[in-house]
């Protein structure tokens, strides 16, 4: 597989959000929890988001989008957020090329990049700290499942 990362625009929105969806099953399934937020998100909100001129990029092997990560930026802190990988590429390397894509190519005033993922979900925990992150907080999200906090300083 030849993958290259590119900036993801509205038109890409439809595969995005296919891409998300089939991700995000594997932790529905663990939480028991089938209204996560990347499962319901309308395809007009992922557009929105697509728009509002925050990085988001995806992964395209060939004309096929294989994996898409999106960010908010708020001042100096950035979020990665809705980091997906297609199911049937999973463990390739992906994830890790679009996860160093969204933090390499941060505005010049973010200083801290961040993201959360569920407290059982092992693997991405595991996945973001050998890139680098650090736990700093726990919470409850939205449909209240316990989540991790992980942070990045930029450099």
């Amino acid at each position: 597989m030849n993958v290259h990362i590119g900036p993801l625009t509205r038109e890409h929105a439809g595969e995005v959000m296919t891409i998300q969806r089939a991700a995000y099953l594997a932790e529905a399934r663990r939480y028991g929890a089938w209204d996560l937020p990347p499962l319901v998100e309308t395809l007009d909100e992922v557009r929105r988001h697509l728009g509002d001129g925050t990085p988001a990029f995806g992964a395209f092997d060939g004309t096929r989008l294989v994996g898409s990560v999106r960010s908010r930026v708020d001042g100096e802190r950035m979020e990665v957020a809705r980091l997906a990988v297609a199911p049937d590429v999973q463990g390739g390397g992906v994830g890790r090329k679009l996860l160093e894509a969204i933090s390499e190519r941060a505005p010049a005033e973010v200083t801290v990049v961040w993201l959360f993922t569920g407290a059982e979900s092992d693997g991405n925990i595991r996945f973001y700290e050998s890139a680098g992150f650090v736990r700093v907080s726990e919470h409850l999200d939205a449909v209240g499942i316990r989540c991790v906090t992980l942070e990045q300083e930029v450099v």
